[in-house]
C-alpha cells in the first residue's frame, strides 16, 4: 500500500505543527491552487532556520494536497501515478549500468507489458540513465549514481501509471528485478 507523506517528519524538520501548516495554507487559499503555487506558498511560509527549504516546501505541498483530498498517495501533481524503488550495489555506476543491461538485455516487455520502442541509455559525469516507454503509456527510468565506499545506487522510477492499483503491481515487480542483479 502506498503511504501518505510523513507529516511528523515535516513537523520535526520545520519546527511547525502540521495544524499550523494547514491553517496557514488554507488562509492563503491553497485549496484553489495548483501544486506549484502551493509549494511556492509553503516556501514563503517556511521558517528561517530550516535547511533545504525548497525540498521541505515540496513535501509540505504534497502532504497538504493529500490532507485536503487534492491528491492521493502515489499520485503526481499531473494526476498520474508513479512508484520507485532502489538498491545499493557493490561497484561503481558503470559496473551497475553494465549489470542492469545484462539483466534486462534486449527485452521487449516488462511484467507482460510490451515496450513501445527499444530502451535507451545516456550519461553525465555523475549519472548513468536507462529509459524505456511501455505501450500502456507508462515510462520507466533507471537512474544510477555512485555512492561512497565504491558502491552505486540504482533507482527505478516508473511514471505515468494509470491508478494506485498499478503501483501495487509494479513496485514489487521492480524490487524483484533489482534483487536479481549480479555484479561481476
Amino acid at each position: 500500500m502506498v503511504k501518505p507523506t510523513n507529516i511528523s517528519a515535516i513537523t520535526k524538520a520545520t519546527n511547525r505543527p502540521w495544524d499550523d501548516w494547514v491553517a496557514a495554507l488554507d488562509a492563503a487559499g491553497a485549496r484553489e491552487m495548483n501544486h506549484g503555487d502551493i509549494a511556492k506558498q509553503a516556501l514563503k511560509l517556511m521558517p528561517e532556520p530550516v535547511e533545504q527549504k525548497g525540498w521541505w516546501a515540496q513535501g509540505v505541498a504534497i502532504a497538504y494536497e493529500q490532507h485536503t483530498g487534492l491528491r492521493i498517495p502515489g499520485q503526481s501533481s499531473t494526476g498520474s501515478f508513479q512508484t520507485s524503488t532502489s538498491k545499493t550495489f557493490p561497484g561503481d555506476k558503470d559496473a551497475a549500468l553494465k549489470a542492469w543491461l545484462e539483466l534486462v538485455g534486449t527485452r521487449d516487455e516488462f511484467n507482460g507489458i510490451d515496450t513501445e520502442e527499444a530502451a535507451s541509455t545516456s550519461e553525465t559525469a555523475k549519472w548513468r540513465y536507462w529509459r524505456v516507454q511501455l505501450v500502456d503509456g507508462s515510462r520507466v527510468n533507471v537512474n544510477i549514481s555512485d555512492k561512497p565506499n565504491g558502491k552505486a545506487s540504482i533507482a527505478v522510477e516508473h511514471t505515468k501509471l494509470g491508478s494506485s492499483d498499478d503501483i501495487e503491481t509494479w513496485r514489487p515487480y521492480w524490487k524483484e528485478l533489482l534483487s536479481e542483479l549480479e555484479f561481476r
